[in-house]
C-alpha cells in the first residue's frame, strides 16, 4: 500500500541499505511447537477434567492442530490468533459441546493459562550472536509478535536478548493484528526508519503479508515454523532455513 507510507519515509528512497530488521517471534526466533503444542494438549486435559466431557477433539479441530502428528495448520487459529483470540475461542468450543455459556466462561476462567515464557522459549538459533552481528553492522532490531507484552518481554529476557532489541510490538498493544501493516509501521516509527529500508523476517503467510502491505524493502521467510516451503515461497521474497542464515 505505497499510498499509505508517510512522505517523511519516502525521502529515504535514495538510501541503499537496510537499517532495521523486524522479526516475528514464535516459529522464527523460538520453537513454536515446543511452546504451543504442549499448551493446547494441557488446556484440553484441564477442560475435560472440569466438565467431564470429551472436549479435546473439538478443541484441536478449532485450533487447527493434530496432537498425534504435531501438525499445525499454518492458517489455523493456533497459528494466527493472539492469546486473547485463543482465550475467546475456547468457551465457544465448550458451548458447541453442550455447555451453557455462563458455565463455559466460568470453566475457561478456572483453567486458563498461557505458556511460561522462560521455560517454553527454545531458541532456533544463537540469537545473542545473530543480534550482536546485526547491531555491529548498524542494523536496528525489532520484534513484532501476536503474543502479549508481558510474556514476550519475559521470553526475551530468558533468551538473553532483551537488551539487544530496540523495539517490541505485541499483540496486546492495541494495533490491528497481522497481516495488517501496523506492527511494522509502529516499529519503523519507533526507530525512525522507512519501511523501504526494513527487512521483515517471519515463518508465516501473515508475516509476509504484513511486510508487503507495510511496504517493507525485503520479506524473508524462514522454514523453521509451521508453514511449508511450497506455501511460504508464494509470499516471501527470499526463503532461508532459519534465522542463522540471515547474515
Amino acid at each position: 500500500m505505497p499510498g499509505l507510507i508517510p512522505e517523511s519515509w519516502r525521502a529515504e528512497i535514495g538510501q541503499p541499505r537496510f537499517s532495521l530488521v523486524v522479526f516475528d517471534k514464535g516459529g522464527t526466533l523460538i520453537d513454536f511447537r515446543a511452546m504451543w503444542c504442549e499448551w493446547a494438549i494441557e488446556i484440553a486435559r484441564r477442560l475435560e477434567a472440569q466438565v467431564g466431557l470429551s472436549i479435546a477433539g473439538r478443541l484441536f479441530v478449532a485450533l487447527g492442530f493434530d496432537p498425534r502428528s504435531g501438525y499445525i495448520d499454518p492458517l489455523g487459529k493456533l497459528a494466527v490468533l493472539p492469546v486473547s483470540g485463543l482465550r475467546a475461542l475456547t468457551p465457544e468450543v465448550l458451548v458447541e459441546a453442550g455447555l451453557l455459556r455462563e458455565a463455559a466462561e466460568a470453566t475457561v476462567a478456572r483453567v486458563w493459562f498461557t505458556p511460561d515464557a522462560a521455560a517454553s522459549a527454545h531458541p532456533l538459533a544463537d540469537l545473542p550472536a545473530l543480534f550482536g552481528a546485526l547491531r555491529e553492522r548498524g542494523v536496528k532490531i525489532a520484534i513484532a509478535t501476536m503474543d502479549g507484552r508481558a510474556s514476550t518481554e519475559g521470553g526475551l529476557e530468558a533468551l538473553g536478548i532483551q537488551t539487544l532489541v530496540d523495539a517490541v510490538v505485541c499483540g496486546d498493544d492495541g494495533l490491528p493484528h497481522k497481516p495488517a501493516p501496523d506492527m511494522v509501521w509502529a516499529a519503523c516509527q519507533a526507530m525512525s526508519v522507512s519501511p523501504l529500508h526494513t527487512v521483515v523476517v517471519g515463518d508465516s503467510i501473515t508475516d509476509m503479508q504484513m511486510g508487503r502491505s507495510a511496504g517493507a524493502g525485503l520479506n524473508v521467510g524462514v522454514l523453521s515454523g509451521v508453514t511449508s516451503e511450497e506455501l511460504l515461497a508464494l509470499y516471501a521474497d527470499v526463503l532461508i532455513a532459519d534465522v542463522s542464515e540471515l547474515i
